[in-house]
């Protein structure tokens, strides 16, 4: 960084991507307890981050947790879109992200073959 509008550009990239984890109604949350963070969850954070900046996706809040409890089925990611049930995704990696975000996020449809438990519908 050399000039003012250098800090300026990465003040605005920074708050950009800041706003990612911030603003919307549909919450995606990864699991980064230590167990989460040794089975690859900081991969999977950053794999959901650059699947919903790619895809421009606002209304999306991207957070982390703590332990969600079920550390044999680690990376743990839930994805809670409004007005319906939260549903908690297990052994999550980074080339599943796209899939989740794709069918659950935008599109509504569970991905049944990675959800933890049984899926009603």
């Amino acid at each position: 960084m050399k000039t003012i509008e250098d800090l300026k550009r990465l003040r605005e990239q920074l708050k950009n991507k800041n706003n990612l984890r911030h603003d919307g109604g549909t919450q995606v949350i990864v699991g980064m307890g230590t167990c989460g963070i040794a089975a690859g969850a900081r991969q999977v954070m950053t794999a959901v981050l650059e699947e919903v900046a790619k895809r421009k996706l606002e209304n999306v809040k991207v957070w982390q947790t703590g332990c969600i409890g079920m550390c044999e089925q680690e990376v743990l990611l839930d994805v809670v879109r409004p007005g319906e049930p939260r549903i908690t995704y297990g052994r999550v990696t980074p080339a599943d992200v796209p899939k989740i975000i794709a069918e659950h996020v935008v599109n509504g449809r569970i991905v049944a073959e990675l959800a933890v438990g049984k899926i009603v519908e």
